[in-house]
């Protein structure tokens, strides 16, 4: 009886309550021109209430709160203004409100953004989620993304693949490795910045995100800003130069409205030798509303982006040849030509209805992908390795040769590196027209593909049953048919390639043509289907001093590879459809906020999430068969937050702690392994790996004054190994005894000793002070000086095993691999501490109805060298190997590593009109 009498109680309370309220008017405009602001957002820290101001610029909003509030107002292009208010319940009219064109827009331009093409070779797992943050006001985040981001410094040590990118309300993370490509809309600033991000495990609208926050691009044209913007740039980074050109029209009465933007990018090379940059982008996009309620948008994007890679390095080589050195390219013909390049082109088609009504949205999207994923390197036969920097070629090799340092050759390996250190292409040709040959290819330059066919609905519905209960649901399907093969680009002066595996001789393609010339698929050839529905439900409650949401999500997941070779090493499971994988995963996630003011106010948010393995890791060699990985299983993720905010009149910011666990995870790596069992290209399958991500975040900025900002940004991290995985190792061929493998072809290694083991996920500690002056003449300039620290290379796995103990002559354990040996061997190594100066700037004018804008960035300014990440090789397969290579101290196979840049510049110009 007491509750039923609570309830009632509670109820009319809330009644009484619900029907107070404030009302708040005003009318937004452009500082300088007067000109109405409209598509303004009106929202409030800590409320659900949001407007958007009409084509006056006005907005009207009524919102049960008294006391103090904090008001957002933001647009786009303009700088984002806060106001402190507080509110009786009497209506305010707060006049004219004025913002400023943001003369750091050009800021986007500046960030790096980091990708797999940009760093890493082919089978090295290193993405960074730096894209993600570019629309965020979090100083944190934004230090993070802009000034951190060169160090390779992930948010709280997370994949991308844990952030959810949306365009228009539909998903874009690629099923292959969970991640979104962002050059499938690279190029296109003016008509991306249009975002709204949320940060970690808070609510989203748009679906039930990832634990690194959610990101939905708003491509529509009613939403951006009407007119022609003309840009032009400068850097010495990726690429050299950039222009880029926007037409909005704005809604006409008709209701029709259209965008159009198209950029180039290009670079003979950038600030790493040999790496070309060709891209080019357009987008098109039409939108018809039938009244303010309803509206219909198709979306183009036609986004290419072909560039040269880079290699990482060896402490040798680095020390020979510098921080620029690629060995990946050559002159031919008097031009640079580089062997690994990426070229991407992946077209892109949507097509949304959006409802906005006062209480209800609703948005239902399609969106069709196509094009293909294409990595160029160079293959050898039965002929010397072309790498200037292979083992055999550096001083090193005779240094540590087993029957004693030969000095001589050591320094005319070193003077030839010096002479010649770049792919010679003339070589390549000559030996492939050598008359031994009689046409057959030694080598050839090819493409592995990825040609992908991707199918995307999507819909998302929110309601407001009044300002303090809202709900959400939302879902998509996606289907992908992702055709997989290698083909032959350029046969280097031969008529044909023998398409034999040169370790088993063996044929790749039993039912195909032996002898495969230019555009032929060779090597591999296969399909990877797969599926996934994913459903989500959300219901959030406020109150003037609590809020809360519960968030949950249901997902099926399923693959299958179709093998269209037959390859002779795998006849019974290489060709054909493999066996069906299929997941169902349920996430929860919900949070708690506490107003202890309008000013300041305690969130705590939690989550328990199910997921599927990526396609990368649910099949071990999809290349070859249809072996999927023992006993896969799903991931499983627990996190938690806690976080206090601060809005101040002269003090904003936040500081958050955080705790999350990665368990039963699945990682496949592929490398030459040289053991007592053999010498072969090997998969490592490693399960049951485990991941621990704790740490506190801070980002506080102090407004000096009305000209001066002051910013203190830092993480503390420590991101490790939680577990003890299990190891496997798979042989392509048979290039170890058959007694010691079972007949898949695979060897048990055991558990492998990474538990507490630092992982390489960029610095762990970072630091930043930043000093902002912007002058009431319409110009700014700002610096940051940035410590990065606790960063470590990454581990090989198959060196912490049992196996790798055991003398391969005897079976027995090494006798001088004693614990205290094994453990100095095995040391992991930390990297270099990291100090970087930034500067930024930049100037606007207002010259009648033009707006142009210059902005100049330089990073780096002291010009420091730092290693921002690097891996173990694997190659020495067993202790006493590792520790002969390692006697001299330059080991032949020592770690790799990728440098920074030196000191980088970016420029750019624009007008809009």
């Amino acid at each position: 009886m007491r509750t039923v009498l609570f309830l009632a109680m509670f109820c009319c309370a809330s009644f009484q309550y619900g029907q107070q309220g404030t009302t708040i008017l005003g009318r937004v405009q452009e500082r300088g021109t007067n000109a109405p602001i409209s598509q303004a957002t009106i929202t409030f820290e800590g409320l659900s209430n949001q407007v958007s101001t009409d084509e006056n610029g006005q907005f009207e909003v009524k919102i049960q709160h008294s006391g103090d509030i904090i008001m957002i107002v933001s647009a786009p292009d303009f700088t984002l203004k806060r106001f402190s208010l507080y509110l009786t319940y009497e209506s305010t009219d707060l006049g004219n409100i004025f913002l400023e064109r943001d003369i750091e827009r050009e800021k986007t331009d500046n960030l790096i953004t980091l990708t797999d093409g940009d760093l890493l070779d082919d089978d090295e797992t290193v993405s960074g989620a730096m894209g993600l943050l570019q629309s965020t006001k979090d100083i944190f985040l934004n230090r993070a993304a802009f000034d951190f981001g060169q160090a390779f410094f992930k948010v709280r040590g997370y994949d991308s693949k844990n952030g959810t990118v949306l365009i228009n309300g539909i998903p874009m993370n690629k099923f292959f490795d969970g991640r979104p490509q962002w050059n499938n809309w690279g190029g296109l600033n003016d008509v991306v910045r249009n975002q709204e991000y949320s940060y970690g495990l808070t609510a989203n609208s748009f679906a039930f995100g990832g634990i690194l926050g959610t990101t939905n691009i708003d491509a529509s044209p009613s939403g951006m800003r009407p007119g022609v913007r003309l840009s032009t740039s400068a850097s010495n980074r990726t690429y050299r130069g950039r222009v880029m050109a926007t037409y909005n029209s704005g809604v006409r009465k008709s209701g029709l409205a259209y965008t159009f933007s198209a950029s180039r990018r290009w670079a003979e090379e950038g600030y790493v030798e040999g790496t070309l940059y060709d891209a080019y982008s357009f987008f098109g996009a039409v939108e018809y509303q039938f009244n303010p309620k309803n509206s219909l948008v198709f979306t183009s994007i036609l986004a290419r982006n072909r560039r040269g890679r880079s290699a990482a390095l060896t402490q040798e080589a680095f020390s020979l040849m510098g921080n620029q050195y690629n060995p990946y390219w050559g002159i031919q013909d008097g031009r640079i030509r580089n062997s690994r390049e990426r070229d991407i082109f992946e077209p892109l088609f949507l097509l949304n209805y959006k409802l906005k009504l006062e209480k209800l949205n609703w948005n239902l999207g399609a969106a069709y992908q196509f094009g293909s994923n294409a990595r160029s390197r160079l293959g050898y036969f039965n002929a010397p390795n072309p790498d200037p920097t292979y083992y055999r070629y550096l001083p090193s090799y005779y240094i540590n040769s087993s029957i004693g340092a030969d000095f001589i050759n050591a320094n005319l390996a070193r003077e030839a590196l010096l002479d010649n250190p770049q792919m010679d292409w003339s070589q390549l040709y000559a030996g492939n027209t050598n008359s031994e040959n009689v046409g057959k290819a030694s080598y050839l330059l090819y493409n592995d593909v990825a040609a992908d066919k991707l199918l995307t609905l999507s819909s998302n519905f929110g309601y407001d049953f009044n300002e303090h209960f809202r709900v959400n649901f939302g879902g998509n399907y996606k289907k992908v048919n992702s055709e997989n093969y290698a083909e032959i680009e350029d046969l280097l002066g031969a008529s044909f390639h023998e398409d034999i595996d040169a370790f088993s001789n063996t044929l790749n393609d039993v039912d195909g043509s032996l002898e495969k010339t230019e555009g032929d698929i060779f090597n591999y050839h296969y399909n990877l289907d797969a599926s996934q529905f994913e459903a989500f439900g959300q219901v959030s409650l406020s109150t003037r001093k609590w809020s809360g949401f519960a968030s949950a999500s249901m997902t099926n997941f399923s693959t299958q590879r179709n093998g269209l070779f037959a390859n002779e090493r795998f006849l019974d499971t290489s060709f054909g459809p493999s066996e069906k994988v299929s997941f169902s995963a349920i996430g929860l996630k919900g949070g708690l906020t506490y107003f202890l003011t309008g000013r300041h106010w305690f969130t705590v948010n939690a989550a328990k999430i199910e997921r599927a393995p990526t396609l990368q890791n649910t099949f071990i060699n999809p290349r070859e068969n249809n072996a999927v990985v023992p006993d896969v299983q799903k991931e499983i993720i627990t996190t938690v937050d806690v976080n206090y905010f601060v809005r101040l009149p002269d003090i904003t910011g936040r500081i958050s702690a955080f705790y999350t666990r990665f368990q039963d995870m699945t990682d496949i790596n592929f490398f030459f392994v040289d053991s007592g069992l053999g010498s072969d290209f090997v998969q490592e399958v490693i399960t049951g790996l485990d991941q621990l991500h704790k740490g506190i975040e801070f980002g506080l900025e102090y407004e000096a004054s009305s000209n001066v900002k002051i910013s203190a940004v830092g993480n503390f991290g420590h991101y490790v190994y939680a577990s003890d995985p299990y190891v496997q190792i798979n042989f392509d061929t048979a290039g170890v005894e058959e007694e010691l493998i079972d007949p898949e072809g695979t060897i048990d290694l055991g558990f492998a000793n990474l538990k507490e083991l630092k992982l390489a996920q960029g610095p762990q500690t970072a630091l930043a002070i930043g000093v902002e002056y912007r002058s009431p003449k319409y110009w700014w300039v700002g610096g940051t000086a940035n410590y990065l620290t606790n960063n470590y290379v990454n581990t090989s796995t198959i060196t912490r095993t049992p196996s790798f103990l055991l003398d391969p002559e005897t079976g027995e354990r090494f006798p001088d691999a004693t614990d205290e040996a094994v453990a100095k061997l095995l040391q992991q190594e930390p990297l270099d501490d990291i100090y970087l100066l930034n500067l930024i700037g930049g100037k606007s004018w207002l010259w009648g109805k033009k707006y142009i804008s210059a902005f100049v960035s330089i990073n780096n300014l002291f010009d420091s060298v730092f290693r921002t990440g690097g891996y173990e090789q694997s190659r020495n397969g067993n202790f006493g190997q590792l520790q002969q290579d390692n006697l001299s101290g330059t080991p032949s196979f020592a770690p790799k590593y990728w440098y920074s840049y030196g000191r980088t510049y970016f420029l750019n110009l624009a007008i809009s009109f």
